[in-house]
Parts: structure tokens; C-alpha cells; sequence
């Protein structure tokens, strides 16, 4: 999850960063995806994992390139898109002109266009308001085959393979067999949790929720971002 080269100086985010947090009762499974468009894959297999997503408009610079392409794949999708304009607290914001472009992307009203300060935290609370209010809950079959999609993975060196999941339908415990439908490669769930945002072990991963999979995997080649996780047991 470490962002440690020259797109974090830039100020995009180069690697997604999935955290649940707790608000009014309510647990949010959020996920920050890169903006830059050479990430159109891993924001794709993202927005798959997602029910709607959060468009952070800069108020100052207006829509980009990378931004269009998405917010068409949010769209594709068909995910509810909260529209956000960050940075009004800013002398060169642009609001009046920045809100037509987002109008006329995603055809909403301006009073539904949210007004922040990621620095300052104005409004803030509303963005997550809005999540909690518009965005639909999570649907599967609790008790159901399990199918968890893989939104990213990688290699840890003292840990193995680190799988970031999103649960579709049943769960997956700690110390369950696993498997991967496309690659039929096997292991094990050494240990499941959430992050928060660093890893907080669980029970259980449970049917809407995302979290992480520490598996005895050898390599990323054996669970690929876009795969499903599924139990072996279902194969004995």
C-alpha cells in the first residue's frame, strides 16, 4: 500500500488502497483507485468490486483526460457517481465553470455537485453523507458457493501472496482451502481481515465485504487481478 515514488510527489494516487471505516453505524468499504490513465485495468477490476464511486473533481484544473475514462467505466458499470469538487478553498477554483463540465458529464443537478477541502476539511462529512444515503448496500447470497473477485494482489516478502478481495456471495474463514477459478491454482487463507487502514485480522470475510487474503501462494502469476477465489472443498 506504500506510495513511495514520483506520481505521489505529483499528487495522483499510482497504487489503489482498499479500508473500511465505521460511520454513523454504518461500515464503509472504500477503495482509493489510481487516477493516472495507465491504470484503466486495476481501476476496471475496482469499480467491479464497488456499488458506486466518488468523482473528485480538481476545482482549480477541471475534468482531465484520465478522468473521462473513469468515470466512463463507472458508468459502464452502471455505479451510482457521487460528483465532488475538492480544492474550492483555493484562489484559482474555478467552481461556476468546473460544476457545467461535471453537469454536463454526468447530466446531474449543481445542487447535487459536494463542495470540499481535502485540506481544510470543509464538507467533508458530507461526502460521506452521500455515500451512506445514495449508494445502494452490498448484495450476495450469505450462504451461497463462495466467490470472491480479486481487485489486486501482490508479493510480500516475509508474508507470501497478499490477495485484496471483494466477498460476492458465501465467505471465506481463516485456514479455509482456496482456490482460484482461472489460474486452478490452490492454497490456503492463512489469515483474512480488513484494513484499517493497516491489516486488521478477522474470523471471516463476509458476503459485501472487502478486505485481504494472506495465502501460501508462491507467486501474483497463481491469483490474478480480475480472478475468483472460491473454496476447495468444492472441488474434493
Amino acid at each position: 500500500m506504500e506510495c513511495r515514488s514520483w506520481g505521489e510527489r505529483q499528487g495522483f494516487t499510482i497504487k489503489l488502497a482498499p479500508v473500511r471505516m465505521r460511520y454513523k453505524n454504518v461500515d464503509l468499504n472504500l477503495i482509493d483507485t489510481p487516477g493516472h490513465v495507465d491504470f484503466s485495468y486495476e481501476v476496471s477490476r475496482s469499480l467491479q468490486a464497488c456499488e458506486g464511486a466518488i468523482l473528485v473533481v480538481d476545482a482549480s484544473q477541471g475534468i482531465q483526460a484520465q478522468t473521462l475514462s473513469n468515470v466512463y467505466l463507472a458508468m459502464e458499470q452502471d455505479l451510482t457517481i457521487i460528483p465532488v469538487l475538492n480544492k474550492v478553498d483555493l484562489p484559482a477554483a474555478d467552481i461556476p465553470r468546473v460544476s457545467r463540465q461535471v453537469i454536463n458529464l454526468l447530466g446531474c443537478d449543481e445542487s447535487e455537485i459536494i463542495h470540499i477541502s481535502a485540506k481544510t476539511g470543509q464538507n467533508v462529512d458530507k461526502v460521506l453523507d452521500a455515500v451512506v444515503d445514495k449508494i445502494p448496500a452490498p448484495t450476495g447470497e450469505v450462504d451461497g458457493p463462495t466467490r470472491a473477485l480479486i481487485f489486486d494482489s501482490y508479493y510480500d516478502d516475509y508474508r507470501g501472496v497478499i490477495l485484496y478481495v471483494r466477498v460476492v456471495d458465501g465467505r471465506i474463514k481463516k485456514g479455509e482451502s482456496i482456490r482460484m477459478m482461472a489460474t486452478g491454482a490452490n492454497g490456503l487463507a492463512l489469515e483474512v481481515g480488513h484494513l484499517n487502514p493497516a491489516m486488521q485480522p478477522d474470523p471471516s470475510l463476509e458476503t459485501g465485504e472487502i478486505g485481504y487474503i494472506v495465502t501460501n501462494l508462491k507467486t501474483t502469476r497463481e491469483a490474478r487481478v480480475g480472478d475468483t477465489v472460491t473454496l476447495g472443498r468444492y472441488f474434493n
